[in-house]
C-alpha cells in the first residue's frame, strides 16, 4: 500500500531524474539548465500537469539556504586561486559596491512601476542585485566557447562572493519595510561583521579542513565526503550564528581548501560537483513549484520593463563606472561583464524572505523577481555566446581528458598529478621522452592524444597537442622544467 512518504519519494525521484535528462537539452542547444529546472518545477506544480500544490515559503526558504550553501562550497572548491588572484580588485568591487549600486538603480524604477514605498522598491532592487555566473559558464561550455584573458575567473569570483551583500541588503530592506529603526552606525557594523566574519571563518575553516584531510586516516573512503559535506554545512551555520555571512564563509572555505593538495582530492571534488548539481536541481525545482504561473501574467509588461532596465541600464552603469580604476580591463571586457549579469538561484531564494516575513505585497515582490529572472535567463542566457564573439572575447573551449587513473597521495608525500601540454611550436614535438632528458623527479604516467590514452616509454614520440599526466611535486615542477623550454604546465 502506497503511503504519503512513498508517494513523495516517487514524485521527487521522477522530478530529479527528469531534471538530469533534460540537462541534455542544455548541453545540446545551450539553453540554461536552471531555466529547464524551473520549467520542470512549474510544470509539476498546481497549475501544471503534475498538479502538486506547494505553498510553503518557509520550507522553500530552508531548502534554498541549504542548497545555496552547498552550491557555493562546491563552486569554491572548483575555483583556482592562481587564476582569481589577479582579478581580486574588480571582483571584490563588483561584489560589494556593484551590488549596492545595482540595487539602488533598480529601486529607482521599481517604486514608480509598481507603486511601492521606497523601502519596498529598495527590497526589489536588493533581491535581484546578485548574479549567477555558473549559469553563464555552463552556457559557454555547452556552446564550446571559452573566454579570453581573466574574464572567466572574474565572473566566477564575483558571482561566488556577491550573494552575501545581496542577502545583507535584503534583510536591511525588510527591516526598513517593517519600520524598525536602523542607524547608519548599525548598518556599517553589520556590513563589517557580515564580510569580516565571513572571510575570517571561511579562510580559517578552509585551511583547517585541508590540513585535517591531509592527516585524517579513516577506515573507509566513503567517510571522507561525509566529513567534508558536514563541515560545509557547519561552516555556514556557525558563521551565521556568529552574525557573519554564512554564504561568504562556505564559498571562501572552498576556495581556501582548493589551494592545497589533500587526501582523495580528485574524488572529493567529483563528489561535491555531484552535490552541487543535486542542490541546483533541488533548489530550482522547489522554487518552480512555489510559483503560480497565472500570477506572472498580469505583471508581464511591468516585469519586462524592470528586467530591461536591469540589463541595459543598472548593471552596465554599475560595471562600467566601478571598473574604471582597473586599467587591466579593456572597454570590450567591461561591456561583456556588464551584459553577462545573469540572474539565477540567489534572487529567487531571496524573494522568499519577504514571504516568510509576511510583509505587505510580498506576493507581488516574489512574482516580479521570478519574472525578472526568467527574462534575464532567456534574453541574456541565449545571447552570451553571440556577444562574446561580437566583442572578439571568445576562444575555443579546451576540454581536458578524463584520465582513467587517480592518485590519492599519502602521508608525507607532496607529489600530485599535474597535467602538461605540448603547445604549437614546442621543441618537444617530434622528440621521444628519452630524448627530452626530463628530470628524475618527474614521472610521466599517461599521454592523452585526441581520444586515446598511451602508456609512455622512453621511445614514445610526442606530438603537438599531447597532454602528459605527470606525477611530480608541484612546488619543484616549474623549476625542474625550466631548463628544458620544451613543455609548459597546462593552465
Amino acid at each position: 500500500m502506497t503511503g504519503p512518504l512513498e508517494l513523495s519519494l516517487i514524485v521527487g525521484g521522477v522530478l530529479v531524474l527528469a531534471s538530469v535528462l533534460v540537462s541534455k537539452i542544455s548541453d545540446r542547444w545551450g539553453v540554461p539548465a536552471l531555466l529547464l529546472f524551473l520549467a520542470l518545477g512549474m510544470l509539476a506544480g498546481s497549475e501544471g500537469l503534475g498538479g502538486i500544490y506547494f505553498d510553503d515559503p518557509s520550507l522553500a526558504n530552508a531548502i534554498g539556504i541549504v542548497c545555496l550553501a552547498l552550491i557555493l562550497f562546491g563552486g569554491g572548491l572548483d575555483t583556482r586561486w592562481a587564476s582569481v588572484r589577479p582579478v581580486l580588485g574588480p571582483s571584490a568591487t563588483l561584489a560589494t559596491l556593484g551590488v549596492v549600486l545595482t540595487a539602488l538603480l533598480v529601486a529607482l524604477l521599481a517604486g514608480r512601476v509598481f507603486d511601492l514605498p521606497w523601502q519596498g522598491a529598495f527590497l526589489v532592487g536588493a533581491i535581484i542585485s546578485s548574479t549567477d555566473a555558473a549559469a553563464v559558464l555552463s552556457i559557454l561550455r555547452s556552446k564550446g566557447v571559452s573566454l579570453r584573458g581573466n574574464l572567466r575567473p572574474l565572473l566566477e569570483l564575483e558571482s561566488g562572493s556577491n550573494d552575501p551583500m545581496a542577502v545583507f541588503l535584503t534583510l536591511l530592506a525588510l527591516q526598513l519595510l517593517q519600520n524598525l529603526a536602523v542607524s547608519p552606525a548599525q548598518i556599517a557594523l553589520r556590513v563589517v561583521l557580515q564580510i569580516g566574519l565571513g572571510l575570517l571563518v571561511g579562510v580559517a575553516s578552509g585551511e583547517l579542513l585541508a590540513r585535517v584531510l591531509g592527516h585524517l586516516r579513516l577506515g573507509y573512503e566513503g567517510l571522507y565526503p561525509v566529513f567534508t559535506l558536514a563541515s560545509a554545512l557547519m561552516i555556514y551555520a556557525v558563521t551565521a550564528t556568529l552574525g557573519g555571512s554564512g554564504f561568504l564563509a562556505v564559498y571562501v572555505a572552498g576556495v581556501a581548501m582548493a589551494r592545497h593538495d589533500f587526501t582523495l582530492r580528485t574524488s572529493l571534488m567529483r563528489f561535491h560537483d555531484g552535490v552541487l548539481w543535486l542542490a541546483q536541481i533541488g533548489l530550482f525545482l522547489t522554487l518552480g513549484l512555489l510559483v503560480f504561473p497565472s500570477h506572472l501574467v498580469p505583471l508581464a509588461g511591468r516585469g519586462a520593463l524592470i528586467a530591461l532596465w536591469l540589463t541595459l541600464v543598472a548593471r552596465p552603469v554599475a560595471v562600467l563606472l566601478l571598473t574604471l580604476p582597473f586599467r587591466s580591463l579593456s572597454l570590450r571586457e567591461r561591456v561583456f561583464v556588464s551584459w553577462v549579469g545573469l540572474r539565477g538561484a540567489a534572487p529567487i531564494l531571496l524573494a522568499t524572505y519577504p514571504l516568510v516575513a509576511g510583509v505587505p505585497q510580498s506576493d507581488l515582490i516574489f512574482n516580479v523577481v521570478f519574472f525578472v529572472v526568467l527574462v534575464s535567463v532567456v534574453v541574456q542566457g541565449t545571447t552570451i555566446p553571440l556577444v562574446a564573439r561580437w566583442l572578439r572575447l571568445d576562444a575555443p573551449l579546451l576540454t581536458r581528458p578524463s584520465y582513467p587513473i587517480e592518485y590519492t597521495g599519502g602521508r608525507g608525500l607532496s607529489d600530485a598529478f599535474v597535467e602538461l601540454t605540448v603547445p604549437e611550436g614546442a621543441l618537444a614535438a617530434g622528440h621521444t621522452l628519452g630524448e627530452l632528458n626530463l628530470p628524475p623527479e618527474l614521472l610521466v604516467i599517461l599521454i592523452a592524444r585526441e581520444n586515446e590514452f598511451l602508456f609512455p616509454s622512453g621511445g614514445s614520440a610526442l606530438e603537438v597537442g599531447d597532454r602528459l599526466l605527470v606525477l611530480a611535486d608541484p612546488n619543484v615542477l616549474q623549476r625542474s622544467l625550466a631548463h628544458t623550454g620544451m613543455i609548459r604546465i597546462h593552465g
